[in-house]
């Protein structure tokens, strides 16, 4: 089956955008999906109790979470 340029280009454009597409054209719902799983990654740091290290990092990253979350609820969707 021989496909040309044109009809391949037109079909890859009507695709939904995926996760990185999103990424990259800053959307708001990848980029949200981000900030949250590293507020819970930080809310498990602050949880474990096998290192004190990941412990003395979980209030950065909670905290760098949610100034993430809070900077790209402003980006379009």
């Amino acid at each position: 089956m021989i496909v040309d340029e044109h009809s391949r280009r037109t079909n890859i454009e009507a695709r939904p955008p995926g996760f990185v597409s999103g990424l990259l054209r800053l959307r708001r719902a990848p980029w949200e999906m981000v900030a949250t799983i590293l507020i819970g990654a930080g809310v498990v740091m602050l949880m474990q109790p096998l290192s004190i290290d990941l412990y003395g990092w979980s209030f950065a990253v909670i905290l760098g979470g949610t100034a993430m979350f809070l900077v790209v609820s402003h980006f379009p969707d």
